[in-house]
């Protein structure tokens, strides 16, 4: 049997985040508590958005969008890592890891694409209020979510099977907690020249023209916010646009890291760390930065939800 159908037959073994029992245990604490906050904050806001009419905007839109897609992410990988975190057999299948790669990167291509939409929306509503309407109309949110979650599941369709096709002959041992891409070319007895071409390719399409279309917006938006508002709502406007630039940076300048680094440049403890950021910070982060400053939202989470949950318990 050649080492293609071996590595079929036992599928990989990922070697985690740590071997320490006692490291094991503080990061079984650490991610379920990011994952319960992910889960709760994101699906929060997608509720609240739907129940609130005043929130029934394309801003919220884009931002339901994104907390769908951050459920799905962080779901993609983080189970695993609890699950790795308390048990000694680390392994999983061949059709498990390629699905787990497939919707890992799917997903993190669409919030690429997305956080762009979404700095585009925020650039036109306050750059052309007049015209905003008319050029963040419905059919063009429905437009830009489509192309968003199309791309990002049109391009895994190639890298997935590209990498698979790979004779993983050197080793079944995955230096990382998940399936991502990059840690699997290592482990091939093939060159990946290919491989890894059309992962940069694909990197700077997507990762990079999202950036700098992201940052060129965001730059449109405080000069205008500089020539147009008062002071004490300029402050304001500052931090929140501050904050927006934080996680959106946080999350693009990780993935940029990880996938347009040069080869030689290869350290798995660093990317361990990097992909920890984007695979399980930012999707925590994202609702609370984006909304829950919002006293819209806040008056969803307070009179309706907590209404609806007190009515409930009265019943």
């Amino acid at each position: 049997m050649d080492s293609r159908n071996q590595t079929s037959r036992r599928g990989f073994i990922l070697l985690g985040l740590s071997d320490d029992p006692y490291l094991q245990i503080i990061f079984f604490v650490i991610f379920l508590v990011m994952y319960m906050s992910t889960l709760s904050g994101n699906a929060v806001l997608i509720v609240g958005a739907r129940i609130n009419t005043k929130l029934h905007t394309p801003m919220y839109f884009f931002l339901s969008n994104l907390s769908m897609i951050d459920i799905g992410f962080s779901s993609t990988i983080v189970p695993k890592i609890l699950i790795n975190t308390l048990s000694k057999d680390r392994s999983i299948s061949l059709v498990g890891c390629a699905l787990q790669m497939y919707f890992h990167m799917a997903l993190g291509a669409a919030e690429c694409i997305l956080l762009a939409v979404m700095a585009y929306d925020r650039f036109a509503a306050i750059c052309k209020p007049l015209h905003y309407q008319t050029i963040i109309n419905h059919k063009m949110c429905i437009g830009l979510a489509s192309i968003a979650w199309g791309m990002g599941f049109g391009g895994a369709c190639v890298h997935v099977p590209l990498t698979f096709q790979l004779p993983f002959c050197k080793s079944h041992h995955v230096n990382h907690f998940f399936c991502e891409m990059p840690p699997f070319f290592k482990l091939s007895c093939k060159d990946t020249h290919l491989n890894e071409t059309v992962m940069y390719v694909a990197a700077q399409i997507i990762i990079l023209c999202a950036f700098i279309l992201t940052l060129i917006s965001y730059i449109r938006i405080i000069s205008t916010i500089f020539k147009t508002i008062s002071a004490q709502r300029r402050e304001k406007a500052f931090s929140t646009c501050a904050s927006h630039l934080t996680v959106v940076s946080m999350y693009y300048g990780t993935i940029i890291f990880m996938y347009l680094k040069p080869r030689s440049a290869n350290s798995p403890k660093i990317d361990k760390v990097v992909s920890l950021v984007y695979t399980a910070v930012t999707p925590m982060l994202n609702p609370v930065i984006y909304s829950m400053r919002n006293k819209d939202v806040k008056d969803t989470i307070k009179i309706k939800l907590f209404r609806c949950s007190n009515g409930k318990q009265q019943t």
